[in-house]
């Protein structure tokens, strides 16, 4: 049996096969933005123990679902990053799930597991992450435990002035991303179960309804 010591730092992800991550950066500056360096300071806590692959919506390089789709299906998790934007996702990120909603509860998502990180310069954040949970469950994908963060401007800023470890440590901060990889790693690693999916309309789900 292990040490207490121990048992706080041995991974889960111990599967024959390293899971396959997608991490998608969905912010409107791509490479350059908070969404790029928050989903940098994530990757060393993933790589060890799954194969990582890195996409962005925006920027020199940016995908389109169409373009993503195949690395969506081989995938086995994945991490969405995207800034706060008047109360909402980034737009290339709402493009994205719009384009994504023929794969809707398909195998593409179902049972996958998915983390979420937003960033915010005040406020707004934790309504879209808690949005683009409801979204991701919707498409099919799980959420494991404490799988979402918010990473605030003003919440760093509020840390970095406070002596009280209470109260500061109350406020989301970069080490958390320890637990979101820990969390993701497990889900991941661990046998997928047989989820089922309801029926969904793939036929004229975009035809207009409302009589002229």
């Amino acid at each position: 049996m292990l040490p207490d010591s121990q048992k706080q730092t041995a991974h889960p992800a111990t599967s024959a096969r390293r899971p396959r991550i997608l991490l998608l950066n969905a912010s409107l500056a791509g490479p350059t933005g908070n969404s790029a360096r928050l989903l940098a300071l994530l990757a060393p806590r993933l790589a060890p123990h799954a194969e990582l692959h890195h996409a962005a919506l925006a920027g020199p390089a940016a995908v389109t679902f169409a373009s993503l789709e195949p690395a969506l299906h081989s995938a086995d998790a994945f991490v969405f990053a995207t800034g706060t934007h008047w109360d909402s996702w980034s737009s290339p990120l709402q493009k994205f799930l719009e384009d994504a909603t023929p794969a809707e509860a398909t195998a593409l998502w179902l049972g996958k597991p998915a983390a979420a990180l937003v960033t915010e310069h005040s406020t707004g954040g934790k309504g879209v992450l808690s949005r683009l949970q409801g979204v991701l469950l919707t498409l099919g994908c799980t959420l494991p435990p404490l799988s979402g963060l918010v990473l605030s401007h003003a919440a760093q800023l509020a840390r970095q002035n406070t002596l009280t470890a209470g109260p500061a440590d109350d406020l989301w901060q970069p080490a958390d991303l320890d637990i979101i990889a820990h969390n993701l790693l497990a889900a991941a690693a661990a046998p997928r179960p047989d989820f089922r999916s309801w029926p969904v309309d793939r036929t004229d789900y975009t035809k207009p309804w409302l009589e002229a």
